[in-house]
């Protein structure tokens, strides 16, 4: 957390922003900004004499000389995760309905604790979502999860092949082939789909971005080339 840190140390000590910087690994030009308010994002400040990084000493010594660089007391502590559900950024959580609408259409067989491990949500959205009930269903679209960014190919794969091997829908050597052809078709078939979405998707950024060039160009009075 080494911007809330820096923004600790701006609103509560003397200390240049050379060392603020220096101390936190930050380029000093952020640290500036964060003094004269001109960070896009507020930090709110983390004290690093509460967290034993630093000791009001090592504070007093660098205040009295611009050119000490403060050492830091102990190594912040690296905080795992090992259960849970999983970490969403807050800009995408917005985006996890349209996920689970989208497993729930293509995959059924997956199921609902399945879809929180991968998604990271809770059994009651996912069944609200599923029946129909959420307060916002008439809003969610069903798009694919890994294009939204909730999780990668890899693991959508994963989960798919492990709900389908469960489910008995992909041969193991005792059950029907057929069955086992089918659903490898129709995974080919959604691969193609996405792949198809990701190109559109691709298409339309670098024409939306043309267009924006094109209107620059315009409003600068530059004729386009």
């Amino acid at each position: 957390m080494p911007h809330a840190t820096a923004s600790w140390l701006v609103d509560n000590t003397g200390l240049s922003f050379e060392q603020i910087a220096a101390f936190c690994g930050l380029h000093i030009l952020e640290v500036q900004a964060m003094a004269d308010d001109l960070a896009g994002s507020k930090y709110t400040g983390r004290d690093p004499v509460h967290a034993g990084e630093l000791t009001q000493a090592e504070i007093d010594r660098g205040q009295n000389d611009p050119e000490y660089q403060l050492k830091m007391q102990k190594a912040p502590i690296q905080v795992s995760r090992t259960k849970g559900p999983r970490y969403t950024p807050v800009s995408k959580r917005q985006d996890k309905p349209d996920g689970i609408a989208w497993i729930i259409r293509n995959h059924p067989e997956i199921s609902d604790a399945q879809i929180g491990k991968l998604i990271g949500t809770t059994r009651n959205t996912i069944a609200a979502i599923r029946d129909r009930t959420h307060w916002n269903i008439s809003n969610i679209n069903p798009k694919d999860p890994v294009a939204l960014g909730l999780c990668s190919q890899r693991e959508l794969d994963a989960f798919v092949a492990k709900a389908a091997k469960k489910a008995g829908i992909v041969d193991d050597g005792m059950g029907d082939v057929r069955l086992g052809d089918d659903r490898n078709a129709l995974i080919e078939e959604l691969r193609a789909e996405r792949d198809a979405t990701h190109k559109a998707a691709a298409t339309a950024a670098q024409e939306a971005e043309a267009a924006a060039w094109l209107e620059a160009r315009k409003s600068e009075g530059v004729a386009p080339e």
